[in-house]
């Protein structure tokens, strides 16, 4: 008989963790997965599933711009921001709906709480605790805001999906593909869009003939680009912040994202001696 409630006990439910849980269950394991906040994870929540949705809404912009050139009579269209995350967020319910079934199925226990390590085979949720042969830590990572004046007045790409309203103005710091993506989705929703990045081009580590060919059809669209820049300071103004750049220009904004492709991960729930316990284990 195991001297163990499970055989694993996985903490976060996203990609990673979930797909280790079901392959467990599958093959006969004893398993747990717990998670505080929604199944999914980044990819489902905040990652690739709602950046594509948000992706496909822009395109229409043109697409109907284009429209009367091909014999369509198009009415003035109208973007409605809030209609658009309302409908993402419905798709969004019935994909965590889909793994939840999955799991469940599999004969996976799902406990909805933030999980601590106790010891290398003890986790406590809340007033709970569980033994477990093996602990898979899943909990992945959380994007980092820079360290300047008024980081604070920022939001990252976690907050960008669900914004109660849509920016007129934006500015987004950072040159990697997060930076890249939401600027697109922005400008091509309608949103005056300026992009801040420290280097000499967007997507460094890609092909340089891409990066600048890249360049040159978002400033085509609309986008702005301050390139050799860093953001010195942000301050709040009346309906948004102002961002002071190291080349001494100011700019104004409904809304600063940054998007600088650091991330944190989510260990701030684990004790360091437990950290050790696992280690050594």
């Amino acid at each position: 008989m195991s001297v163990y409630d499970l055989d694993l006990f996985v903490i976060g439910a996203g990609s990673g963790g979930i797909r280790a849980a079901r392959t467990a269950a599958e093959l006969g394991a004893r398993v747990a997965i717990a998670e505080p906040r929604q199944l999914g994870g980044t990819c489902v929540n905040l990652g690739c599933v709602p950046k594509k949705f948000l992706v496909y809404g822009a395109r229409y912009r043109d697409d109907l711009s284009e429209a009367p050139a091909y014999g369509w009579s198009v009415p003035e269209p109208a973007f409605r921001w809030g209609r658009l995350i309302a409908n993402k967020d419905a798709q969004l319910t019935g994909l965590r709906q889909h793994y939840e079934r999955l799991l469940r199925a599999a004969g996976v226990t799902i406990i909805h709480g933030c999980a601590r390590l106790v010891d290398a085979h003890t986790v406590a949720v809340d007033e709970a605790r569980y033994t477990a042969r093996f602990i898979i830590i899943a909990t992945g990572s959380r994007p980092m805001r820079p360290d300047i004046p008024g980081q604070e007045l920022a939001v990252t790409s976690d907050e960008a999906f669900s914004l109660p309203h849509f920016p007129k103005r934006l500015v987004i710091v950072g040159g990697g593909y997060i930076a890249v993506e939401f600027a697109g989705i922005f400008n091509g929703m309608g949103a005056h869009t300026t992009l801040i990045h420290r280097g000499t081009l967007v997507l460094r580590g890609f092909d340089d003939d891409a990066r600048g060919f890249l360049a040159e059809q978002m400033q085509k669209k609309g986008v702005s680009f301050r390139f050799d820049t860093e953001v010195n300071a942000l301050t709040r103004i009346p309906g948004g912040s102002r961002v002071s750049l190291s080349t001494g220009e100011d700019l104004e904004a409904d809304l600063v994202m940054v998007a600088i492709m650091s991330i944190n991960p989510r260990f701030h729930r684990f004790m360091p001696s437990a950290m050790s316990l696992i280690a050594s284990d």
